[in-house]
């Protein structure tokens, strides 16, 4: 029987949750395989055959008493408040499940914590890899527990900054888009959702994982182009005092954010792996504004693409007429065949073939390995 592969997946936005289902539904039908999450409800309805194990939702839970909420952080660690039965719950689920089942490998995306929890508990993870501002000793010390790391995008977009030792235990899959609906071209968009074909677009869209998009700066970038017509996907922000115009137009979310893609000239959009990956998919000219994350996430990303001028950048959210204009000139100027070139149709085919490759050869023989002539291998405390 195959080793299990088993997925700790975080249920922050949906994009986590998406790549998972992505890849293991692409690995072999008698690999047994496991998710262990707070949000169970994001795999409702994914066909395969998988486990699902329900972890406690830590995210908001309450440190008991004044003295230990007090009690410092060490640095080799991100998020681990004292006191709380929920993490405790936690971590006793994860080490159970790991046991029971025997897993072969633990695809971990992402905790730094819970990485080293595996090699603690003697069970070979991967990393999942974002980019960020990540070379604190709790990342690098993770990273380096694990026996490699999975980076759904592509190499090209690697940070300069990232140690050579570590890029070396990385596999890079290609951009990885969980959309798999067909790609029209724009002339087909336009004409299934009723749009304008000859009218310059410009969509602004964003996933459930933040605030959403500012629509103050959108109503200035209206008025910027009124030639234009603006499409807001997702979720906005509203602060309260904004002034709606009639080319600009909030869509909430659609059914298939794919032919709103393809039907336009410029998409607007966060720096979140599968938005970025999304957009990729149809070539489209991409301004990025990256949204606030957990060491510089998206930030770091953002630079990457506009330093392969697969997109732009403005250093915060254009306020008046001239940003704006500057920014569409740019983009208008981009060479679609960049971005285009980040997305990879069989990424997620890759990835589930390395992580299955991975187990598969660290548990090769494993009946029948014997102790070396020297003087054996010990567990000591200390």
């Amino acid at each position: 029987m195959k080793k299990p592969i088993a997925f700790f997946v975080h249920h922050q936005g949906r994009g986590h949750a998406n790549r998972t289902m992505a890849v293991a539904a692409e690995f072999a039908r008698d690999r047994p395989v496991s998710v262990l999450t707070a949000g169970p409800h994001l795999f409702d309805g994914f066909s395969r055959d998988i486990e699902i194990v329900t972890l406690p939702n830590m995210i908001g839970a309450l440190v008991p008493t004044p003295r230990l909420f007090a009690e410092p952080t060490p640095p080799v660690m991100h998020c681990v408040p004292l006191g709380l039965a929920e993490m405790r719950r936690t971590m006793r689920q994860i080490l159970d499940h790991l046991d029971e089942r025997a897993v072969g490998l633990f695809v971990v995306d992402v905790s730094a914590e819970i990485a080293m929890l595996a090699r603690i508990a003697s069970v070979p993870a991967v990393q999942i890899r974002m980019h960020g501002d990540r070379n604190d000793i709790a990342h690098i010390g993770a990273y380096e527990a694990c026996v490699g790391m999975l980076a759904p995008f592509d190499e090209r977009l690697e940070q300069d900054d990232y140690p050579a030792h570590l890029r070396e235990k990385t596999f890079y899959s290609g951009g990885l888009c969980t959309s798999v609906d067909r790609v029209p071209d724009r002339a087909e968009a336009r004409a299934r959702l009723g749009l304008d074909p000859h009218r310059e677009i410009v969509v602004a869209v964003t996933g459930g994982g933040g605030s959403g998009t500012p629509y103050a700066p959108l109503t200035v970038a209206a008025r910027a182009a009124p030639d234009a017509l603006w499409l807001t996907l997702g979720p906005t922000h509203r602060e309260g005092h904004e002034t709606d115009f009639a080319n600009l137009r909030e869509l909430g979310w659609v059914p298939s954010v794919t032919d709103y893609l393809a039907a336009a000239d410029i998409v607007v959009a966060s720096a979140g792996d599968n938005t970025v990956h999304e957009v990729a998919r149809v070539a489209g000219r991409l301004i990025v504004m990256p949204e606030w994350r957990y060491f510089g996430e998206q930030t770091r990303k953002a630079e990457a693409l506009v330093r392969l001028g697969a997109a732009v950048q403005a250093p915060y959210w254009p306020g008046d007429f001239h940003g704006w204009c500057d920014l569409l000139d740019r983009a208008r100027s981009l060479d679609g065949t960049i971005l285009r070139s980040l997305y990879a149709p069989d990424a997620a085919t890759r990835a589930a073939g390395w992580l299955e490759g991975l187990t598969d050869a660290l548990w090769q023989g494993g009946s029948a390995v014997k102790e070396p002539d020297a003087t054996p291998l010990r567990v000591v405390a200390g």
